[in-house]
């Protein structure tokens, strides 16, 4: 059995669509149909169900959806384990990080390039759920999320840094306390994060424990689209105290950091805990653990905006 032909039916799963599926394996749509055709009658099951377009996969094709992964994915180790032997770590690592960890991120990333330069780095942004699911089909190599709260199962962890929550508003917006305390939180309009992403729902579990509820106003996925709400002045958002440092010198927001609670959130690199561990999860473990974070990412910083 050809490891392109598996390649082919899991291009097709992931794309759910034969002219994607064929764009992402460079080939033809013919030759990726054929392809998938030839897979099918080596096992004697239809994998595939289609009706002039693709509609999903078979019972059969389900059931061998995991082992194709593993299978794909045991020979790209083995190719990198076989060139990196007596060599530098090359490739592409498949990295996917949560929004919010988004500025610490940008220091593993030079981490990882200074340590192995002629390794290339995909990065994507994903929920903390995605992260999840896509390592445990192998369509990641690593993860950067958060490592206590729904803590991801079947991986290895190493934590990075610590966050707390800060209150954003515009300078000439809504007036946050000097000293805001989280009950303050519920008199605010706010802009917030969407309950699928885990940040907001760790935010909501805070303050449940509280006693307390939020309704916010608008909600938005992204970091940047709160910020452009922000401005216009009339909602405040709340943000992970590693944002401080992206918006530091910008003269129309203001942030005022939450108290310090017990439960502060971990942020840290994951990978699938499996044996044997591919060169690239190991690479970028080891860059995980030695990396020194600047000092704006210990618990105790204060913000200076």
């Amino acid at each position: 059995m050809q490891t392109r032909l598996v390649e082919y039916f899991l291009a097709l799963h992931r794309e759910r669509h034969f002219v994607r599926a064929a764009a992402a394996c460079n080939v033809s749509q013919p030759t990726l149909s054929a392809g998938i055709a030839m897979l099918e009658s080596q096992l004697g099951k239809r994998l595939v169900s289609r009706d002039r377009k693709y509609t999903g996969l078979t019972p059969e094709g389900e059931a061998i959806l995991p082992w194709a992964q593993q299978l794909v994915a045991a020979a790209e180790a083995l190719a990198h384990a076989a060139g990196t032997a007596r060599g530098p770590l090359k490739g592409e690592l498949r990295l996917g990080a949560i929004p919010a960890s988004m500025p610490a991120t940008g220091h593993l990333v030079e981490a990882i390039r200074v340590r192995f330069p002629e390794l290339n780095v995909q990065l994507r942004s994903l929920t903390s759920r995605q992260i999840e699911r896509e390592l445990a089909a192998f369509e990641l190599d690593a993860g950067i999320t958060y490592i206590d709260f729904e803590p991801p199962a079947h991986a290895l962890s190493v934590p990075l840094y610590r966050e707390r929550s800060m209150i954003v508003s515009a300078t000439q917006g809504i007036a946050i306390p000097p000293e805001p305390v989280w009950a303050d939180l519920a008199r605010l309009p706010l802009c917030l994060l969407p309950q699928g992403m885990q940040n907001r729902r760790i935010l909501d579990a805070r303050l449940a424990a509280l006693g307390l509820g939020l309704r916010p106003v608008v909600t938005a996925d992204s970091y940047v689209a709160l910020l452009a709400i922000v401005r216009h002045g009339r909602l405040c958002s709340i943000m992970p105290d590693s944002h401080a440092l992206l918006i530091d010198g910008l003269d129309w927001i203001t942030a005022v950091p939450l108290p310090e609670t017990d439960d502060m959130n971990r942020v840290g690199l994951i990978v699938s805990d499996r044996t044997p561990m591919s060169p690239l999860a190991r690479g970028v473990l080891t860059v995980a653990r030695e990396l020194d974070l600047p000092a704006e990412y210990r618990p105790l910083h204060r913000f200076s905006l």
